[in-house]
């Protein structure tokens, strides 16, 4: 079959011998190897071509053999098993390789090379980068290490409460009152706070005194505010263990913690603080990229509707014929 014309453009990326676990020296911009946050084993996948899926530890030791390589934001972990599955169906034989973690966190792997799980290096880069912003795709790019992308689909920011509201949160500004205790993405390498989260919060002049000005990971930065690691795994968790009373994080989060059984809700938020005309999901072939045929292929399945669908399906807007074509990226 005939490819879309806009995704024979990839032919044009430089392409160049690579494979995830056989570089032997970093990016020059690296210092040394990002290491993957404990207890992420669910993060870390290996499809085989027969259905099988490795998590943890076994996956990565796996990724060499990977005939495709994909690092996306983490907040689409509970829809990557229908799009990984939903791509194996039109092509069988391939094996896939997957991270689900900070976007920021995985711009810093690829620069380095490679991670660093329980004491073990695990040098590579993936074939394919998806991030929630623009601007770390322009950090790679100055690195030669992406030149193209495309926009696959959009989301929007909401708050995640207790079930019944209990503590009538109705908007950003109450993320002031000293009643609440908050559970926020870092803005150290979780997009959801770098690029949207922070501009919300400085425009209602919030950020200064919910964060002291701190940026860390993991943290108590204020009495109200606990700054996390990976926050779709750990807001939920904490407004259910009665640690926190409201958390910020995706739409989509909030449907899944809900189809989970977990006790929780979402306050909807105006246009101009859900940010739902400005959130776009990016995705990015790494320049030499070890697998073009199958990268390729991947990029026209989230083009087609059975891709979009898969994402659709968990909450996640589609994106338009025109967002789906690869492009440059553009200089900022």
């Amino acid at each position: 079959m005939k490819r879309p014309f806009f995704w024979t453009l990839l032919a044009g990326v430089i392409l160049a011998p690579a494979a995830w676990a056989s570089a032997s020296s970093a990016h020059p911009l690296a210092t040394r190897y990002p290491v993957i946050p404990a207890e992420r084993e669910t993060d870390l996948k290996f499809y085989e071509a027969n259905g099988h899926v490795l998590q943890g530890a076994p996956a990565l030791a796996r990724m060499n053999q990977a005939q495709l390589v994909i690092w996306v934001a983490g907040n689409q972990f509970f829809a990557m098993d229908d799009v990984i599955h939903g791509f194996q169906q039109r092509h069988p034989h391939l094996k896939v390789g997957l991270l689900t973690l900070p976007p920021g966190l995985l711009k810093s792997a690829i620069v380095a090379n490679g991670w660093s799980y329980r004491g073990k290096d695990y040098p590579g880069r993936p074939d394919l980068y998806a991030t929630v912003s623009l601007e770390y795709l322009q950090d790679l790019k100055r690195a030669n290490l992406v030149d193209r992308y495309a926009t696959y689909m959009h989301n929007e920011l909401q708050l995640m409460v207790a079930k019944g509201n209990p503590k009538q949160v109705k908007g950003i500004d109450d993320l002031g009152r000293a009643d609440l205790r908050l559970s926020m993405p870092n803005a150290v390498n979780e997009g959801i706070m770098r690029f949207y989260g922070r501009p919300v919060l400085e425009r209602h002049g919030l950020w200064q005194a919910l964060t002291g000005g701190k940026e860390c990971i993991s943290c108590q930065p204020s009495p109200t505010t606990w700054f996390t690691a990976v926050h779709h795994r750990e807001t939920p968790q904490r407004i259910n263990d009665g640690v926190s009373d409201v958390g910020l994080v995706w739409k989509t989060e909030v449907q899944r913690a809900v189809e989970e059984g977990r006790t929780v809700e979402g306050v909807e938020l105006p246009m101009g603080d859900s940010m739902r005309d400005e959130v776009s999901y990016v995705i990015a072939p790494l320049t030499g990229y070890p697998h073009p045929a199958a990268t390729q292929d991947y990029l026209a399945y989230l083009a087609s509707e059975p891709g979009q669908d898969a994402y659709a399906k968990h909450g996640f807007v589609r994106a338009t014929g025109e967002e789906l074509r690869i492009r440059p990226i553009p200089t900022p």
